[in-house]
């Protein structure tokens, strides 16, 4: 959870206007996933938020093909828990989620590290960019927050594409590492949200 707002927006708004339309990373990507971030926004101020660092990426457990006939196979287009746990394929281990840090460090091992920090900037300017653009429809409340999920799919030239943004987003666990994220995503909400000088 980022705790200093006024710095993170600060960088926020040094990505927002330092990223590129688009790029190009020459080869193809293994699987299709799609990734989660969670977002919870504090209403004391607009556009504040803090982003929680720990996301996690959902995958098929069919390696991805442009094969007409796949089409309509769901364990290859589907990263949905509900279907993939009926899959030959399915992990019951990792319920078919990375987290994002083994995300990251997988495509900064494959991929570089240039191409890999260039993914999480244009993420974190869609986070900015979504939030700015509902920013006069929110309420302004000081007694409010709310969390957002974020459901984002990424190409297979790395760019991210905004699927969803979710008003709830689902705090059930379905593996150990799971609820261990859930558990301070919470945390950390509520870190936010409580004053210092909050009564015991």
């Amino acid at each position: 959870m980022v705790k200093n707002i006024k710095r993170y927006r600060k960088e926020i708004s040094r990505i927002v206007a330092g990223v590129s339309a688009g790029y190009d990373v020459p080869g193809s990507f293994f699987e299709k996933f799609n990734y989660f971030e969670f977002l919870p926004v504090t209403y004391t101020l607009p556009g504040d938020y803090n982003l929680f660092a720990e996301g996690f990426c959902r995958f098929c457990a069919v390696k991805y093909t442009t094969d007409a006939g796949e089409l309509d196979n769901n364990f290859m287009h589907l990263t949905n828990v509900s279907i993939q746990k009926y899959g030959e394929d399915y992990n019951e281990t990792n319920g078919g989620k990375w987290t994002l840090k083994n995300l990251l460090l997988y495509l900064e091992s494959t991929r570089g590290r240039a191409v890999t920090t260039r993914l999480v900037e244009q993420i974190d300017s869609i986070l900015a960019h979504s939030l700015r653009s509902v920013q006069n429809l929110m309420v302004n409340d000081k007694h409010c927050f709310e969390c957002y999920g974020y459901d984002i799919i990424v190409d297979q030239d790395l760019r991210p594409w905004l699927i969803e943004v979710n008003a709830s987003p689902s705090l059930s666990a379905t593996t150990g590492n799971d609820r261990i994220m859930k558990h301070s995503l919470i945390n950390d909400i509520l870190n936010i949200i409580i004053p210092d000088n909050f009564p015991e």
